[in-house]
């Protein structure tokens, strides 16, 4: 089985999907006027944290302008600041902040990961696309072998960690709980901007997801 950083390495360098690749470069090629001095990161995203916990939580995709330009998953956006926060209030992060790659952020107990390693076009990406970056998602739960409870941050993560632990995906929701053999799989509305600016996730709702899953994971 390959080390995790052998793995990370694969993904960075990966180049699999055209349409996608194409599209991180050009991102950090045009870059948005905030960001304009700036170097954007540009490549797909491995997934960070420690390598021995309990929990683990699968978004959907890097951001364009979050974690394609800083090089860090659910780094330098708003989705980012909603996760950082919250986890650092349940122990689950050493600092209540995630604005760059080195900004001395820890995970405890956590890894984080997505459904997908490169930012996609209107955050969608395609079936094909998703069936091709599975794998690393494979091959990373393979190195993890820790992991007691996922947290899903959307429909499409659910969907995704469902065909990961080989079972069906039941109906989707906010806070479900659904318990299996080796693994339960906990389910939370994505704290985007679209999500949290319309309250369709609240920092009460937020908070009390997390709150389970450290109940779940100690």
């Amino acid at each position: 089985m390959e080390s995790i950083s052998t793995l990370n390495k694969k993904i960075e360098n990966c180049t699999k999907c055209p349409r996608l690749s194409q599209y991180i470069k050009e991102v950090a090629k045009n870059k948005v006027r905030r960001f304009a001095d700036q170097n954007y990161y540009g490549k797909p995203l491995s997934g960070f944290g420690d390598v021995k916990g309990k929990l683990l939580i699968v978004g959907l995709a890097p951001a364009a302008h979050g974690g394609n330009r800083t090089g860090r998953m659910f780094t330098g956006d708003s989705s980012g600041d909603w996760l950082a926060k919250i986890m650092y209030r349940y122990g689950f992060a050493s600092i209540p902040t995630s604005e760059t790659s080195d900004d001395g952020l820890v995970l405890i107990n956590t890894y984080i990961t997505a459904a997908v390693r490169c930012a996609p076009p209107q955050n969608k990406p395609t079936k094909k696309e998703m069936e091709v970056c599975f794998d690393y998602l494979h091959q990373e739960y393979q190195i993890l072998k820790n992991i007691t409870l996922i947290l899903c941050l959307g429909k499409i993560a659910y969907d995704t960690a469902c065909k990961l632990i080989g079972v069906k995906p039941e109906k989707f929701g906010h806070n479900k709980l659904f318990e299996y053999n080796s693994v339960k799989i906990l389910t939370s509305y994505h704290p985007s901007r679209q999500n949290t600016q319309t309250r369709r996730l609240t920092w009460k709702q937020w908070s009390t997801v997390f709150q389970k899953a450290k109940r779940l994971t100690m």
